[in-house]
Parts: C-alpha cells; structure tokens; sequence
C-alpha cells in the first residue's frame, strides 16, 4: 500500500510539474500572439488606414486572439503531457516547436490579409499548384520586405522560446485555473460570451480575427463537411421562407430525384419592351470585367466612380445598379452567367468530369450562332478551358494564340496575368472579320488588367489620370491620400474604362455594330480594396448597351448573374423563334426590370471555391450564422430576428441539398434534352 501510494504521489507529482512546465512557455506563446496581434493591426492602420478606433480594434483583436489561445491550451496541454511522462526535455522541445510553426503559420496568413485583404480558408485546398504558384507569383506579395518582416519576426520568436520561456514561473494554481478555463472555452461558443463586433467596414470586422483559428476552423469544414441527405421528400428538406413577403417565382420541378434543378420553363421576355425589331439573329458580345464593383463605378458608388466611360455608356443603356455576382472571385462567372448552373463542391469548373449542361454556348450555337471566347491570360486557369470546350465553343483565344506584336501587362516576380486589356481589344476587333455571309456572334471577353497586382503598361499616366479623377470627383487632400494607398488599383480601374472607351470607338466602324448586343459586367468586387460589407464583394454593375435600343431605364432591383442566360433566350425566342426546350435547369428565374429596390429572387453565392456561405432572398442577406437586412444602396445592418434566419436557413439548405446531388455525381439534365438541343461535338 505504501509502495502504492509513493507511486502514485510520483505520478501526480510529475503531473503538477507538467502543468507548470507547460504554463510557463503557454504565457510566453500568448505574448507572442499577443505582439502578432499587435504588428498586424498596426501594419494594417499603416496599410490601410482604419475608420474606427486603432485602441477599440485592438482592444477587439486582443481579446479575439486571447481566446482562440485558451481554446487550444487545453488540447496542447494533453500532448504536453503524455510527451512529458516520456521526458520532459523533448515535451519542453515539441512544444516550443509547435509555437514556432503556428507562428509561421500565423504570419504567413496575416501578411496574406494585409495583400489580399480577405480571409484565407479552405479555398487554399481547391487550387492546383501551378494555380497557386502563379498567384502568388504575379500579386507582388513576396517581395524583399515581407520576406525580411517575416524573417525577423520568427527569429524573434525563436530566441524568446529559447532565452525566456524557462524564466515564466506559475504556480500550481495558476497552471490548474487555465487549464480549467481553456475546457471552459471549449465547450462554449465564443460568439455568446463576447458578442460580434460591428465595425465600420467588413475589412475592419474580418481584421480583428485570429487568422490561424479562421484558416483551421475553415480547414476543418471542408475535409469534415455537413451532411446532406439527397432525400428531397423528407419534410425538413421543404423550405418555409414566406413567399408573400418576396414575390419570388416558384419553379414547376419535374423530376427533383434524378435532376434536382430540372423544371418547367418558367423565363419571361423582359427585355423586348426596350428593344426595336429586327429580322436578323443580334450578334451578342458579353465584356466580363475583372474587379469591376458597383462600390467604384457608375451613379451613386459610395467610393466614387472611377468609370467615367461606363457611366456616360448606362446612361443609354439598361442599367442594373444592384447586380450580383455568383462569386467572390473569377472562377464562378462563367458557369453562371452562360449557363446560370450550380456550384457543385469546389465550384462547377472543378467538378471533374463535368455533367452535360444547356448554356447560352452550346444552346446559340444549336441556333446558328459562332461562338467565341477571349482571354488576355491562359484559359487553362480555374479549367475554364475545359469548361468552354464542353459547351461547344468554337474558338478559343488567349495568351497561347496572341501574335507577336501585342503589349503583355508587366511582369513581377517573373510573372504576368496575360496581355492588357486594350491589347485584348484590339487583338478581338482584328481577329473578328466580316464577311458577307458572316453567323451571328456570340462571344465573351474576360479581361485581366484589374488583377493583382494591378501593374499596367501606362502606369504613370494613369497616376496622372487619377489624380485629375479625384479633382473631379472633388476629394480633399485628407481623401486624396487615403485613395493614393490604394493607387495602383484605382489606376488600373481607370485604364481598363479607356480600353473599354477604345474597344466601342473601334467596334461603332463595323457594319455589325447596329445589330449588336452589349453586355457588360463585373466578375466581382475587387477585394483589395477594403470592402465595407459581406454583400459587397458581391456587388457589381450590369450594362445591356445596343443601337438596338429605343429607350432606356435604370433598375434598382436586384438580379444576379444566374438571370442572364433565361433572359437573353427568352428575348431571342420570343424576336427570332430560336429553338429551346420547354424544360431547362437554370437556378435563375430571370433579369427583374422593377424600378424600385426590390427582390424576387432567391441567389446563394459563393465566396471562394470552398465557401458557400452567402444566400439572398427578399431583403435579407445570410452570411454564415449572421443575418443582415438590405437596403436601398446595397448597404447592409446586422439584424438578430431568429424566425427569420430560421426562414432563410430553409431555404438555403435546400439549394446545398440540390447542389449535394450534383457534388455526388448526378446530372443537371436528362441525356436526351442535350442531345436533341446541342450539336455534336
């Protein structure tokens, strides 16, 4: 019995001894957070500049990071311990390891923001190396000093763990209380004990956020995602959101088991009313706009407009001011807007072997179209190329088929996006000829310029071109300089509105050009700068300019990318008797004319290609767990109304399960529909 209990004082007694041992370099690992959490917020205010208060956001940041500290101690605390058991030295050792590369990972991810201004998440795990490599290479975010900054952070780092941790001394008590409330933590929401910042701007909201615990928490969701059952009559599987409060338009699904998107054709032809009549098919060109966001273009962009060309172009146009994009960045725009399809898991580019679709593409083409697709850059990116050629398209053009004599964008690092977008231009105008006997056109032009990291060929005088824009826009010297942090990027905004300028001053000297279609639109808001909602990233104009056009009209009603495709079929079937099918799988219901700031449709997006956290219907815009309420200029304000988020939960959960059919290998359409509407390969 006595040997018994010498034993087990041994053992408790060592277990004492592991709790001071770890809490002391615990304190020390905190302090490092700490100081990280203290650089970053202050390299952001030097950045960026912050609107609210540098102390209130630090305060927030702080408290942020102490806690994402304590909701680890406890499980590092299990590893310490059973290491120690073996030998102290090497637990000693691991742990300090360990602090060293979560602080490597750390920093990487904060200096990442500080470039990107968003969040890194899972999204790292669904591009491909040579997709990450060229991103990385082309932002000018690895450069000498952020390479320096991180090389001596960490080497301070080292020497703390090494010099100082084995001097923090706690007590038995003091060890045993943060291990208590570490499981204390654990078991709690964090967002109940704290509440949720709302700040002046999201960059500001999402700055106050550990990195590492929204990159680990993101990681965790997508290698251990939510569960869908496929079963679509199960009772929690019908949405309840109250359709009289929105007006929206219901599907007539014809086969929900076997083609969960599959309905009645429901498109209306808005778009006639604004139109005069003419016999022959309309060539259609669609501008896809890298960056282009509301926030910065046309009427009543809350940061000004630095599209002095595209606004003058709406004014005799139809203009969507509240148009949404499908995604946070380029890879969702165009299985959305030619084809209005889902996201499948990594979005719809991603999914491999892609299922048979309908789209505006292969859907023309079956009509007599010739279709086109240009690129400044390599289409093989985010697998667009793979995504063309399975909707048919004709040709192909991109950095691979430029000939010589065109202006690439400036390489950094020894890389670049592709040629400029007026090469881009031109290089379309010279290569699109006309013949006498020339098919009607569809073709798309996804233009890089706007890209990170927002190098242009005439750099210095579009510095000069913004300065006069920032006169004209009548910003004081204070504003002036908060713009000129953010230079490179409004220069590039203002250079790709001339090559615009350029492209329909060239395009008015065809003889096309009176039966031709314009739609012009951005893929998403430019990210890098900073975005004062979730919604924002979103937010981008559309522009459906024609000589075809016999009066125009501004909409303050909010559609989405997924509208266009049964829009624009709807106008040709209805002027020009194309060929489609009574049932089709858009998730659009079509552009909404209304006037006022309205909505009638349900929209999810997706943020990035792991992320679809975002879901619109009605007024109410759902980011995550947090529910915000629209208002007229696409501004938002987070609202508690539990009944209903409960509303749009429903209701989004009900796309995922219709999009979970298609992520495990279903089909949008029935083989026979592709068959008899698409031409043979």
């Amino acid at each position: 019995m006595e040997e018994n209990q010498k034993a087990e004082n041994r053992i408790l007694s060592k277990f004492y001894n592991s709790c001071q041992a770890f809490a002391g370099i615990a304190i020390l690992w905190l302090i490092i957070i700490l100081l990280l959490s203290v650089f970053e917020s202050i390299f952001n205010n030097i950045s960026h500049g912050l609107k609210s208060g540098f102390f209130e956001i630090l305060a927030w940041s702080t408290l942020l990071n102490f806690l994402y500290w304590l909701k680890l101690l406890f499980i590092f605390f299990i590893i310490f311990t059973a290491i120690y058991f073996i030998s102290a030295r090497f637990a000693r050792l691991v742990f300090q390891i360990l602090i060293v590369l979560l602080s490597l990972v750390q920093l990487g991810l904060l200096l990442y923001f500080n470039t990107s201004l968003v969040l890194l998440g899972a999204d790292l795990y669904s591009y491909s190396i040579q997709d990450i490599k060229q991103t990385l290479g082309a932002s000018g975010g690895v450069n000498i000093l952020s390479i320096s900054i991180f090389i001596v952070l960490i080497s301070g780092i080292i020497a703390a763990l090494h010099f100082i941790s084995h001097r923090i001394k706690l007590n038995r008590f003091q060890a045993l209380f943060l291990l208590v409330m570490s499981i204390i933590i654990l078991l709690t929401e964090t967002s109940d004990l704290v509440g949720r910042p709302n700040f002046k701007s999201d960059f500001e909201n999402s700055l106050i956020l550990n990195k590492s615990d929204y990159f680990f928490s993101a990681t965790y969701a997508h290698f251990f995602p939510e569960k869908f059952e496929i079963d679509i009559y199960s009772e929690n599987y019908i949405g309840d959101f109250d359709d009289k409060d929105v007006g929206a338009i219901n599907f007539e699904y014809v086969d929900e088991v076997n083609y969960p998107f599959l309905h009645k054709d429901a498109s209306q032809d808005v778009l006639s009313p604004f139109f005069q009549a003419k016999e022959s098919l309309p060539n259609i060109v669609i501008i896809l706009v890298e960056g282009l966001g509301r926030a910065y273009s046309n009427d009543g962009a809350y940061l000004g407009s630095f599209t002095p060309f595209l606004d003058s172009l709406s004014e005799q146009s139809l203009f969507w001011k509240n148009m949404l994009s499908q995604g946070g960045r380029t890879f969702a725009v165009l299985p959305s807007i030619l084809g209005s399809l889902p996201f499948g898991k990594n979005g719809f580019l991603d999914l491999g072997k892609m299922p048979d679709q309908l789209s505006l593409m292969n859907l023309l083409k079956f009509n007599g179209y010739q279709t086109s697709f240009y690129y400044g850059g390599d289409a093989n990116f985010d697998r667009m190329r793979q995504f063309l050629q399975a909707n048919h398209v004709d040709e192909i053009r991109d950095e691979k088929t430029f000939p010589s004599g065109y202006l690439k964008l400036p390489s950094i690092n020894g890389f670049s996006w592709g040629y400029n977008d007026k090469e881009l231009f031109r290089y379309f105008l010279s290569s699109r000829t006309i013949t006498q006997n020339l098919k009607p056109q569809l073709s798309v032009i996804l233009t890089v310029s706007t890209h990170n990291p927002f190098i242009i060929n005439e750099s210095e005088k579009y510095a000069q071109v913004l300065e006069k824009q920032m006169n004209s826009l009548k910003f004081d010297e204070s504003r002036k300089q908060l713009y000129k942090k953010y230079k490179d990027q409004y220069a590039s905004i203002l250079y790709m509105d001339d090559a615009v300028q350029m492209f329909f001053k060239e395009y008015k000297k065809r003889p096309d050009y009176e039966n031709t279609i314009f739609i012009i639109t951005g893929d998403h808001r430019m990210p890098e700068i900073p975005m004062s909602t979730k919604i924002d990233r979103y937010h981008v104009p559309m522009i459906v300019y024609s000589p075809l056009l016999k009066r125009t009209a501004v909409f303050s009603s909010i559609s989405s990318h997924f509208d266009l495709p049964p829009t624009v079929l709807a106008y040709l079937k209805s002027n020009h008797k194309i060929k489609l099918p009574s049932i089709n799988s858009w998730i659009g219901e079509g552009l909404d004319t209304g006037r006022n700031f309205r909505n009638l449709h349900r929209i999810p997006l997706m943020q990035n290609k792991t992320d679809i956290l975002d879901f619109v219907i009605g007024e109410y815009h759902l980011n995550g767990n947090d529910l915000f309420r629209l208002n007229p200029g696409m501004d938002e304000e987070r609202i508690n109304d539990a009944a209903k988020k409960n509303h749009l939960l429903n209701e989004f959960n009900l796309f995922k399960k219709r999009n979970a059919v298609i992520v495990n290998g279903g089909k949008i359409i029935p083989d026979s529909l592709y068959k008899n509407y698409t031409l043979p390969k």
